[in-house]
């Protein structure tokens, strides 16, 4: 095997689903799909470049992690939405990844530092030193942040 990583479509295939949980939760299931694309060309070119020791998951996520940032940034400078469409639908069976619709709510609203953390910890399942390597803080600071957007949590959600 050569020292490389491994080919793309290998590679895609087994970040496809942790890279779309974080990305759904982290920008909405309607901004999802193009972040997702968004993630998977910006990595398909620069996947030539890796190192053979990259941590693979590490780094796509902190490339959607980027992308979801661009979804916020564009949001603030648009015009803000009366309703989600799932409020609008009346009584419809929700999805699943709004059944707990309290806790993204509060999720949503924590500040994008402690977000980031937070999903990049519990959907992308990374370790302090990759979360703070895709957030661009410290160890020390991404596990601050991750503490202090739980505690926002617990309070939001047990209040």
């Amino acid at each position: 095997m050569s020292g490389g990583p491994p080919p793309f479509q290998r590679f895609l295939e087994q970040q496809r689903e942790t890279v779309w949980r974080f990305l759904a939760a982290s920008v909405g299931p309607g901004d999802a799909d193009d972040c997702f694309q968004e993630t998977f060309i910006s990595a398909l070119r620069a996947y030539p470049r890796l190192r053979a020791d990259s941590n693979l998951r590490a780094w796509v996520l902190t490339i959607a992690h980027r992308k979801a940032l661009d979804v916020h940034r564009a949001r603030a400078r648009g015009a803000l939405p009366v309703a989600e469409p799932e409020t609008l639908a009346g009584g419809a069976e929700m999805a699943p990844e709004m059944r707990d619709r309290e806790l993204w709510e509060a999720i949503e609203g924590l500040p994008a530092r402690q977000r980031s953390a937070v999903l990049l910890r519990y959907v992308g399942d990374l370790p302090h030193r990759d979360i703070a390597a895709a957030i661009g803080c410290s160890e020390q600071a991404a596990r601050r942040s991750l503490h202090e957007g739980l505690a926002k949590l617990r309070k939001a959600v047990i209040a």
